[in-house]
């Protein structure tokens, strides 16, 4: 009966706007996971030689700790009772994904001081196709594989799979709960800025916009029936509908570049940032 009784109060339990959260998890995703290769670069090399961890390692840890943390304390928020066996072993798959992806991640983006270029694919950088013996160049395209292809999806696909089981919850019959503070529009454009940045430099669109057509379904499916989105809800649903306007810029804007059309061939035509920025900004730095 106390079951029963939970989820009866599930059903219309009220859920303020979590700007605590939403903030701490914008914030951190800012520093920790856009800002770490930034850090890594920027800083001087003596403080992190190329053998040791760098800056962006440090930060890369950081994130992988946190995130997970605010990610449970985003679903203990759901005003309604959410499948915790699912949310625990997509955060378990999540910790393994983004760990994967630190040491992967760490290498690649080390490579860069001795010439690296992103913009190219393994066998074609300079500094790679002609190491001796051949075989050297097998463990690289591995490295690259366990950073960009096996660490991205256990990392993203756990990642936005709780965030959709939040989503779910985010649904209330009250009108008036259907409004979203003024703070929540001021950390809209960061969140859908960063969520533009993981889709493109991850290259998961096919996930993201998958993502975002269940979210699509749902709400209509959710209207049917009287309810509308919460705040939270709100907020997230169009943080969503911002990166994909922002990526359909990113997109139009380096239609024409050959270079990225050869790095990224086939009809999804998305360059990642850091390719981008290897082309034509890292003369600037």
């Amino acid at each position: 009966s106390r079951h029963g009784a939970g989820k009866n109060e599930d059903n219309f339990k009220t859920s303020q706007f979590h700007l605590d959260l939403w903030f701490y998890f914008t914030l951190q995703n800012w520093v920790l996971d856009f800002g770490r290769p930034i850090a890594m670069i920027i800083l001087p090399l003596e403080w992190f030689p190329l053998n040791k961890p760098s800056a962006g390692d440090y930060f890369h840890m950081a994130y992988n700790v946190i995130t997970p943390f605010l990610l449970l304390k985003l679903i203990e928020r759901s005003p309604k009772t959410l499948p915790r066996s699912m949310v625990y072993v997509s955060i378990i798959m999540f910790v393994m994904g983004a760990s994967i992806h630190l040491v992967g991640d760490s290498v690649n983006h080390r490579l860069i001081f001795s010439g690296y270029q992103h913009h190219l694919s393994v066998r074609e950088n300079p500094i790679i196709k002609n190491l001796k013996p051949e075989t050297l160049i097998d463990s690289f395209e591995l490295l690259y594989y366990y950073d960009e292809y096996l660490g991205h999806s256990m990392w993203y696909i756990p990642f936005f799979l709780i965030l959709f089981i939040y989503f779910t919850g985010c649904f209330t019959p009250v009108e008036d709960e259907s409004r979203m503070p003024v703070a929540a529009l001021l950390l809209m454009g960061p969140s859908s800025l960063y969520y533009w940045y993981l889709v493109t430099e991850g290259q998961i669109f096919i996930l993201y916009i998958f993502t975002f057509f269940a979210m699509m379904a749902l709400v209509m499916h959710q209207k049917r029936k009287g309810l509308v989105l919460d705040s939270n809800g709100l907020f997230l649903f169009y943080s969503f509908i911002i990166t994909l306007v922002l990526i359909a810029v990113w997109v139009i804007w380096l239609w024409n570049d050959k270079i990225l059309r050869k790095k990224y061939p086939g009809v999804i035509y998305i360059p990642e940032p850091w390719a981008f920025y290897t082309l034509h900004m890292n003369n600037l730095h």
